[in-house]
């Protein structure tokens, strides 16, 4: 497996006001999980095609044992309704939103069809550093 290169350093978390409570609410309702087949061992499960072309070094999200679809999509859920999203938005969706799970493991979801505000997340690596940045935010929010 080639080692990843890096973490985006221009990750950026807006503050919480960054959407009003109404608009938190609302995006919550709207947000979608796409999936994306290169994050799952097994991407049938959620309903995904093979992987045509897998890059190596893709975190999975499903790497532990199964992570339901059901699970991604309330953690999205619970991202919108906390705020905790990026700075960068595209036609009204943050390009990244942040959860952490019951078990305490952080997950980044990235935009991937801005049009309807859906998205494909992976757990975030204990290596990158704005990691710490999401799991104190969480607490916080």
């Amino acid at each position: 497996m080639k080692p990843r290169r890096g973490y985006n350093p221009k990750r950026r978390l807006a503050p919480r006001d960054c959407w009003s409570t109404e608009e938190r609410e609302v995006r919550a309702r709207e947000i979608r999980y796409g999936g994306n087949p290169e994050h799952k061992l097994d991407p049938s499960a959620y309903g995904l095609g093979p992987v045509l072309n897998p890059r190596p070094g893709k975190t999975l999200c499903d790497a532990n044992g199964p992570f339901p679809k059901e699970e991604a999509e309330k953690l999205l859920k619970q991202a919108a309704t906390k705020g905790m999203i990026s700075r960068q938005i595209r036609n009204g969706w943050p390009q990244n939103v942040w959860a952490v799970s019951d078990d305490g493991q952080a997950f980044e979801g990235q935009l991937e069809n801005a049009a309807i505000g859906v998205y494909h997340g992976y757990p975030m690596s204990n290596n990158d550093d704005f990691r710490a940045v999401i799991l104190a935010a969480w607490l916080e929010r």
